[in-house]
């Protein structure tokens, strides 16, 4: 089923109800924390602060969808889903933002993508770093949707009457989240900057490090934080190369701990100067 051949219709009340329902169980297979969602709406059903940590099950989700039959349904997105998601906006530049960012680095992978009703698109990540928050324009045109998130995901309904609708070959049946890019994952770290992040979350990390999997994602959040709060690019690559021979398991090279933190530094630099991201 084609995005335009979705958009072409529009859906019965039932068959809206029954394929988000059947979508709803299909992403809680996939290990996605799911909610429901208003008729035509991006706004939850209920307080949804709880799926951010847990998933519901399959009974909750059969009896949402028979009390609101006509519900949307949003996906979390953050360590519980496993998922980070970029909301390009077109009429505002998103395009043309993540053209640069793929020029200057490199093709992204195949992976889950849809079309929202309101003509944007979603790109759908694999990543369970809870330093990627949410955050509105982390560049121009895109928003990142990471933990203390939510997407609305096909097949709902827009307020538009249009729907959500997977990419051809990109629904997650057909392919599965591409693990985030190292390089996308250093951008959007630099420029999440550990805003708005828990101190209790750093002081915890100083303390007991990370394993294999997760060394050069958290040194990049890591050096983003630090330097967003003031502390000197040297200071910050010397706190690094020392934690990460202390708490990183196994260390990574010295070599590779100094690319990364160059790397979120200059990028930092860029956004403090209010230069081209």
């Amino acid at each position: 089923m084609t995005g335009q051949g979705r958009q072409g219709r529009r859906p019965r009340a039932r068959e809206t109800a029954e394929t988000c329902e059947a979508a709803a169980l299909a992403y809680r297979r996939l290990g996605w924390s799911v909610i429901p969602l208003r008729a035509k709406s991006k706004i939850p059903r209920l307080p949804w602060q709880e799926f951010q940590d847990r998933r519901a099950d399959e009974e909750e989700i059969r009896a949402w969808f028979k009390r609101w039959p006509r519900c949307n349904v949003g996906v979390v997105t953050g360590p519980v889903s496993g998922l980070v998601v970029l909301d390009i906006d077109p009429r505002h530049g998103g395009d043309e933002s993540l053209e640069r960012w793929i020029a200057r680095h490199s093709p992204l992978p195949q992976t889950p993508e849809a079309v929202t009703g309101g003509g944007g698109r979603h790109l759908y990540f694999a990543t369970r770093d809870p330093g990627l928050g949410n955050r509105v324009a982390i560049v121009q045109g895109i928003d990142l949707r990471g933990r203390g998130g939510m997407i609305v995901a096909p097949p709902s309904i827009h307020p538009s009457g249009r729907a959500y609708a997977w990419t051809p070959g990109r629904a997650p049946a057909e392919v599965p989240p591409a693990p985030l890019p190292q390089w996308l994952h250093e951008r959007l770290s630099a420029q999440m900057t550990g805003r708005g992040h828990p101190l209790a979350y750093w002081r915890s990390l100083s303390r007991t490090g990370v394993e294999q999997g997760r060394r050069n994602s958290t040194i990049a959040s890591f050096a983003g934080h630090l330097l967003w709060h003031g502390v000197e690019p040297e200071v910050v690559m010397e706190l690094l190369l020392s934690w990460n021979q202390t708490r990183c398991r196994p260390p990574l090279d010295d070599e590779e701990v100094a690319r990364v933190v160059a790397s979120i530094t200059k990028l930092h630099r860029r956004e403090e100067s209010g230069g081209e991201a």
